[in-house]
């Protein structure tokens, strides 16, 4: 509380007069009721976005300033009972005979066969031939399988909605708006996965797409898995070796990418670095009219790839088939290779149908690209759901992008924290108008709850969904219900069918630690092309309370009252930089060859307030000054991994802590740092 009145605070905050004593009444007004309904109240009634954010925080923090911790954090939205009511989840209780949500978690993990049975059904998934069994634990919950003795391709499941709705909205830089609607998607991936039966392409065969997130790596993406063949997911800000190595562990020789890529006023090449990383043929996407790069021999441009043959019976395989092999950083050498199947994009639906309540006609935006798993999930996401996609070419933390949410009326928008923050500090969204925006979706990165309070004012309060989960995850693990009250920057709850446990570093239950997945759940991983996939999720997990199987994912987090998490980063030594997972080895490998310089270590910390990890680099060798080195490795990782990589700060150091076998111990570094 402040010693000064309500209105001599807000007219502090950049209120005029009238304004002041317009909000100091309905201040009144919520100090009568109960804080999360006063806050409600004051919220929706009261504030819109082109108040001073100073004013929407004195009053929130003014509201709950007696709340009770033990009820959780504080919300900054509560559902109305029709706003509940009308959610898929309220449809799942009824239909199941649930009181609420809580019932509704607790029946999906106990009953998990029942549960996956239901949501195929209420997700209308397509098969040729329906399961025997929807799970097969028979081998242990470790080696699950689900759908057994099914055929299906999970494509064909992503065309249920009438062909003439809009299945993408779409805008390249400069231009308007275009749409397609399902029937033209459909026709055009029948045509995309044609040419790749003219091209030799095989069932089985690996296919890179490296390339933005557009209509034509969409319509790529979807004609690939009808061939049967496997989409091998590569982002476009990746290096010429980067590539290469996604393309050497797939085994894929065939690459759709773009000619080149325009961000932020910048023409940077990016058939080029295909070419270099040693794709055999490429399928060249013009940026705009004719492609701008000299095609090899071999080479395809767009247009002539595509078959005029626009029919095709999409091949069916069986449910743990793979449909698409994403990356994934370990903590040394190559990346993790992850094959998703037919079976996964039924995580991705089943997580977007009740936590991010996504409902035929509504619109999805979700800045990625397909070498996240965020840009699979959108699509499964948006169009098994019968919903409508939007792609923006800008890019995303522009007030460009801004206007295209409002002009595509997105309904979700989904964002990662850091794009949240630049938003904030350049103004982008003023002027815009998001009042179609049901509720938002974070994932990536460590969020921070002032950004966000600020966030959810943008589009009238309207939730946040916290998400976190992992390419070997098919989605999340930990998010939030939408009929329950949402906090800045924490989780409501685990995800329907999955179970999670927090562990201490003696194996022992504890309310902050690392968490731990109790498995099985459609989606999780059961194998790795280039590792062992019992040693990197099972090998020395502890064992659950009841002695139940637990699965490592890596994240830190906290158990708050009220049965609400939060996230403190990664429990090991990878890290989400711009919400893309990294491992500090290859941020390591990248900097070393920076001149002077005879050893690193690279950690992710946290800032105090919250929000995205920041990149830290201890640096040992002769003479060497920080901000030289800074300027170097910047210029190396962008060079060699990715420019959204950004370097925060540089510690010269004489020696890195190791362990007497020699592995260099970044926590002490962490801690070292925070001090």
């Amino acid at each position: 509380m402040t010693n000064s009145s309500p209105i001599q605070s807000l007219r502090a905050a950049g209120l005029s007069e009238s304004a002041a004593e317009r909000l100091s009444g309905y201040l009144a007004r919520a100090g009568a009721m109960d804080p999360a309904a006063g806050w409600s109240l004051v919220s929706r009634e009261a504030l819109d976005p082109s108040l001073p954010h100073a004013a929407h925080r004195f009053l929130y923090d003014t509201i709950f300033a007696a709340w009770d911790g033990s009820r959780g954090p504080r919300p900054a939205w509560t559902p109305t009972s029709d706003e509940a009511a009308a959610t898929h989840i309220a449809a799942a209780c009824r239909r199941l005979g649930l009181d609420d949500y809580a019932g509704l978690h607790r029946w999906s993990v106990r009953h998990r066969t029942e549960f996956w049975r239901d949501t195929l059904n209420t997700l209308s998934i397509r098969f040729r031939t329906e399961p025997g069994g929807i799970l097969d634990v028979s081998r242990g919950v470790a080696n699950a399988r689900w759908l057994t003795g099914a055929h299906l391709n999970i494509a064909d499941s992503c065309f249920l909605a009438s062909g003439d709705t809009t299945a993408i909205i779409h805008q390249r830089p400069g231009e308007p708006p275009a749409r397609i609607s399902y029937a033209d998607l459909q026709a055009l991936s029948n045509r995309f996965a044609n040419g790749l039966r003219a091209l030799g392409a095989k069932p089985g065969t690996a296919v890179a797409v490296a390339m933005p997130m557009t209509l034509e790596s969409v319509v790529a993406y979807l004609g690939i898995v009808k061939a049967g063949c496997v989409v091998v997911s590569v982002a476009d800000s990746f290096a010429a070796d980067e590539i290469r190595t996604r393309l050497r562990i797939a085994g894929a020789e065939i690459a759709v990418t773009q000619d080149i890529v325009v961000r932020a006023g910048k023409t940077l090449p990016m058939a080029r670095k295909v070419f270099d990383a040693g794709a055999r043929i490429c399928v060249v996407v013009p940026h705009a009219g004719k492609p701008t790069v000299a095609l090899r021999e071999g080479d395809c441009a767009w247009d002539a790839f595509l078959s005029d043959d626009d029919r095709f019976e999409a091949h069916a395989g069986a449910a743990d088939d793979p449909t698409n092999v994403l990356f994934s950083s370990g903590t040394t050498g190559d990346p993790k290779a992850i094959p998703w199947s037919h079976a996964t994009p039924i995580k991705c639906a089943m997580d977007a149908h009740y936590h991010h309540d996504i409902h035929p006609g509504d619109v999805v935006a979700w800045p990625t690209n397909l070498g996240w798993m965020m840009g699979p999930w959108l699509i499964y996401a948006s169009f098994v759901n019968c919903a409508t996609m939007a792609l923006c070419g800008d890019a995303p933390n522009t007030a460009a992008f801004c206007r295209f949410v409002q002009d595509a009326r997105v309904t979700m928008l989904g964002i990662v924290p850091s794009i949240v923050k630049a938003w904030r500090a350049g103004d982008a969204t003023d002027g815009v108008d998001w009042s179609s925006i049901r509720a938002f979706s974070s994932t990536g990165e460590a969020s921070n709850a002032d950004d966000y309070l600020w966030l959810m004012a943008r589009a009238g309060y309207r939730p946040v969904v916290e998400y976190c989960g992992g390419t070997e995850i098919g989605g999340g693990y930990l998010t939030q219900a939408l009929t329950q009250a949402a906090s800045p920057a924490t989780f409501s709850t685990p995800s329907l069918g999955l179970d999670v446990r927090i562990v201490d570093e003696d194996g022992n239950p504890a309310h902050n630690g690392e968490l731990f997945i109790v498995p099985p759940s459609i989606g999780l991983s059961h194998t790795l092309l280039n590792r062992d996939h019992a040693e990197v999720y099972h090998a020395g997990t502890p064992r659950g309370p009841v002695g139940e199987t637990l699965r490592r994912h890596g994240d830190q987090m906290e158990m708050l009252p009220g049965g609400y998490y939060r996230a403190h980063g990664r429990a090991d030594d990878t890290m989400n930089l711009g919400g893309i997972k990294v491992s500090s080895a290859e941020i390591e490998r990248a900097v070393l060859g920076v001149e002077g310089l005879s050893d690193v270590a690279a950690i992710a910390v946290d800032p105090a307030g919250g929000g995205p990890s920041r990149l830290v680099l201890y640096v040992v060798g002769e003479k060497l000054d920080a901000a030289a080195v800074k300027s170097s490795a910047q210029k190396a990782i962008a060079a060699r991994l990715n420019p959204l990589f950004r370097v925060h700060d540089v510690c010269v150091v004489d020696t890195l802590p190791r362990t007497a076998s020699n592995k260099v111990m970044r926590r002490v570094l962490r801690d070292q740092y925070r001090a």
